[in-house]
């Protein structure tokens, strides 16, 4: 979850040796519900079915090998958060690693991006349960587009009124997101037990004319969506009980409960309902409760899956807006985006520009896996200059201890990430044509931002201080 400002200013930010620091309140076991809540979401509750039309009944298996990418990925980041224990991110690692502020600020606003993609992904995913929950006549795109833009209009209005975010609330959160994902599989369990469910389908491969490797790879690339998340826990090391010590196990054991968890649902899915009716629409899970349980109130159920997507898509908006503010006030955007709200202390242009970003992406993008793989498609991006980080930041050894990974995985890491963003992975062309429209936006805004700079004889690409540019990635 992203850790918005409590109360922003339209004045620069104070650096940090001005400021007081946070109070350390969060222990191992909140620490681990605040890193199963922000993976837990949109990922599994909409992609499930996209998965399963990849690779057929084996549908589990692209979440088992988007968890052991995540695993490698994670040890890059605690690396890094227990050597810099501090509120940071990729952008700031960056910088600590390469010290060129171009690259620094295309990775923060890569992570913007993926935060843009991740509540568009979510806002479809919101109507099309609506729509299927209560009848609705939505079947057409048109009318899931028309529902989606309103539904993101209602969170752009919650985030200008101005949203605070506490770990109490993510913990309610979370048990909402997990008690949605844990009916699936206690439905597959029961079904399983009464001989009502096809498990010879668990182990097929329908890869329609793909090779194994190609198929699964494909489906990987989709479902590191469901799997987005864990790397924003690292905003919180400043507010927890010894993270040195607590942060490698809690962030490991929150990874292989969601791991498991999507792994079940998965296969209690596609044991339940045929591959080719479970990648019909966007509500798969609404399918499988209806085929394994009938008389479970849909209604319920649908409430349970809407409110997660729905707090997916809150936060990531408030991440999004947060991050161009800050790279506003850090003069590497146009000021303008930068302008904070007289009234409701909220910064109101940064919110208008994502939200005109997301809009856009819902009306002519639409479809929740191309939205939802472009959001995997940036953060594997990220993910790839992190593990490159951590190797090149060993050169400035720091005084106290810390976890220090075998040099093997961010090595292996780097590869993964780079290989399943590149179109070997069978990544559709779509995927890239938006990530490049959005990054070409970010481009052009700092190229003006530059030239203002220059006029101003500010120093070029002068980023002020880059740890206000280290707000993590989107929530799932």
């Amino acid at each position: 979850m992203s850790d918005a400002p409590a109360q922003i200013t339209g004045e620069r930010p104070n650096q940090p040796n001005e400021q007081p620091s946070l109070k350390r309140v969060m222990g191992p076991s909140l620490l681990l519900l605040f890193i199963v809540g922000d993976i837990l979401g949109t990922g599994v509750y909409a992609l499930t079915g996209q998965v399963a039309a990849e690779v057929g009944g084996a549908a589990w298996l692209p979440f088992l090998v988007a968890f052991l990418v995540a695993i490698l990925t994670a040890f890059s980041y605690l690396e890094l958060v227990t050597k810099y224990p501090q509120a940071a991110g990729a952008a700031l690692y960056t910088h600590k690693a390469f010290g060129i502020h171009f690259v620094t600020f295309i990775v923060a606003f890569t992570v913007m991006c993926s935060g843009i993609t991740s509540a568009s992904t979510a806002s479809r995913a919101f109507a099309a349960n609506l729509a299927e929950a209560f009848d609705l006549e939505l079947s057409t795109g048109a009318g899931i587009t028309i529902v989606a833009v309103l539904f993101m209009v209602l969170v752009a209005a919650v985030n200008f009124r101005g949203v605070g975010e506490s770990v109490k609330a993510n913990v309610v959160l979370t048990c909402v997101e997990l008690s949605g994902l844990l009916i699936i599989i206690m439905i597959g369990l029961w079904a399983i037990g009464g001989g009502d469910a096809d498990m010879s389908r668990v182990t097929e491969f329908d890869t329609q004319g793909q090779g194994v490797f190609g198929a699964v790879t494909a489906a990987t690339a989709l479902a590191f969506f469901a799997m987005v998340g864990f790397e924003d826990s690292v905003n919180m090391a400043e507010e927890c009980k010894e993270p040195v010590r607590i942060f490698p196990k809690v962030m490991l054991a929150g990874l292989v409960i969601t791991g498991t968890i999507y792994v079940l649902v998965a296969i209690s899915s596609v044991a339940l309902v045929p591959v080719d009716q479970l990648g019909e629409g966007d509500t798969p899970l609404l399918q499988v409760v209806q085929a394994g349980a009938p008389g479970f109130p849909l209604e319920i159920f649908a409430f349970i899956t809407m409110f997660a997507v729905a707090n997916s898509a809150l936060i990531n908006m408030l991440m999004a807006s947060r991050l161009v503010y800050g790279m506003s006030r850090e003069r590497v955007l146009p000021g303008p985006l930068g302008r904070v709200h007289p009234g409701r202390r909220t910064p109101w242009v940064a919110i208008l520009f994502t939200t005109a970003l997301a809009l856009a992406l819902i009306t002519f993008v639409g479809e929740v896996p191309a939205l939802g793989g472009t959001t995997s498609l940036l953060l594997l991006a990220v993910f790839a200059v992190v593990n490159v980080a951590v190797l090149v930041l060993r050169r400035n050894p720091v005084e106290h201890k810390h976890f220090r990974s075998p040099t093997i995985i961010p090595i292996i890491g780097a590869i993964t990430c780079a290989y399943l963003a590149t179109p070997l992975a069978g990544r559709p062309d779509e995927q890239y044509r938006i990530a490049g429209v959005l990054l070409a936006i970010g481009v052009a805004l700092w190229v003006v931002t530059w030239q203002v700079n220059r006029r101003m004889q500010r120093p070029p690409g002068d980023l002020g201080d880059p740890e206000n540019l280290g707000v993590g990635g989107p929530v799932n």
